[in-house]
């Protein structure tokens, strides 16, 4: 029963920060215009830096946190992490100019660290034969965030004002902060190892090279998925005839792969453990890289929404597969630490993908991304067999 509360509130919390981490998406640049920047190019610099700025800080602090999670317990990352974002998230808005704005999207990098204490401490207490689905199920969260969060913001941004989303944010972090305190259990013994330093703690893990390609390999994905989003507004405006619906078709192909990953990521976790992780990470990277190619062809925005579904169903696992790996081949006292090491990749994947990716369709066209992506994957795909199946296998 403790492990299934833990579970619950530890999903809200994932969904709440995911919300919080993207819900700035739509309203970034009408903000930026209200702090004072009119000039259209320059609104879209300091956008991304606001929005890139988060990502990077986090994909430094990550492994800090985690290592902090080993040393001192996971649950007081999490109440750390939740209560500090719920500050500086309210903080935002109050904003008075652009610069404040960044300082404040940094120290929500800075401070963030609530999904890595997640998948630590729901990894450390759930046995190897159910750390699949578990942590697939935690995933959801996540996804659920990152997929609602840009629809949240934008709809409370048009009805109560841009501010307003920040508020509101920062009270749910806040109700994820007290459910935290009061519902998650953890039976936390402080070692009386020696603190180790990065390379001891390299060095204490049974496969280093391992570990390496599954940072690696979230880094790709994520890069690789990432490196789509940005560009699918402009390429729902290519493909629809009638310009009047472009911001509802834009909305739904966006969610169409974050629904599907909801729905099949749970399924693919017990897979996972049915099966072997590899097995699963393996023949995802391919599918998937299969249905990338299709969304270059297609002719309407609903033909993109179909492919974009199915690629959510084949994906969805990856991520959460990738984490069960690095519970099985990784020692408790180590875990809080390797799972910071791989947020920051995912992180970097994030970052560099949205950026490569818009640079890719402004070059060479958008159809060019969608050829990059699946090329990125099976090459994934590739290194996985050799590196990791064939020798866990």
């Amino acid at each position: 029963m403790e492990r299934k509360n833990n579970l619950i509130v530890c999903w809200f919390g994932t969904f709440v920060t995911s919300v919080g981490m993207s819900q700035i998406a739509p309203i970034l640049p009408l903000y930026i215009k209200q702090l004072g920047i009119n000039d259209t190019g320059s609104i879209a610099q300091w956008s991304g830096i606001a929005f890139g700025a988060t990502f990077i800080i986090s994909a430094l602090f990550s492994p800090i946190w985690g290592q902090a999670a080993d040393k001192f317990g996971k649950k007081p990352m999490l109440l750390r992490a939740s209560f500090g974002m719920a500050f500086v998230v309210f903080w935002m808005g109050f904003a008075q100019n652009v610069y404040q704005f960044v300082i404040l999207r940094l120290l929500q990098g800075v401070i963030t660290g609530y999904s890595t204490a997640c998948n630590a401490l729901i990894a450390t207490q759930t046995d190897k034969e159910h750390a699949g689905w578990a942590l697939a199920t935690l995933s959801t969260g996540s996804i659920a965030g990152y997929l609602l969060g840009p629809v949240i913001g934008g709809y409370l941004g048009e009805k109560l004002g841009i501010p307003s989303v920040f508020f509101i944010t920062a009270a749910l972090l806040m109700i994820a902060f007290m459910a935290t305190l009061i519902f998650v259990k953890e039976q936390f013994i402080r070692s009386d190892r020696k603190e180790l330093t990065i390379r001891d703690a390299w060095n204490r893990i049974p496969n280093s090279a391992l570990i390496m390609t599954v940072f690696v390999t979230t880094c790709i994905i994520n890069f690789a998925f990432m490196s789509i989003e940005p560009i699918i507004t402009v390429y729902v405006i290519q493909l629809s005839h009638n310009t009047a619906h472009v911001a509802l078709l834009s909305g739904i192909a966006f969610s169409a792969s974050g629904l599907a990953s909801i729905l099949s990521a749970p399924r693919l976790g017990k897979l996972s453990d049915k099966i072997g992780t590899p097995k699963v990470i393996l023949v995802e990277l391919i599918i998937t890289g299969v249905f990338v190619i299709p969304q270059a062809f297609v002719n309407s925005p609903w033909e993109l929404i179909g492919l974009r579904f199915l690629l959510g169903l084949s994906s969805a696992g990856l991520l959460p597969s990738l984490n069960a790996l690095v519970k099985k081949i990784t020692p408790d006292f180590l875990i809080g630490r390797v799972f910071g090491f791989n947020i920051s990749a995912q992180y970097l994947g994030i970052f560099g993908g949205s950026v490569l990716g818009g640079e890719a369709a402004a070059h060479f066209g958008i159809q060019s991304v969608f050829f990059i992506t699946s090329i990125l994957l099976w090459i994934n795909a590739l290194w996985i067999y050799k590196t990791v199946y064939r020798e866990i296998i």
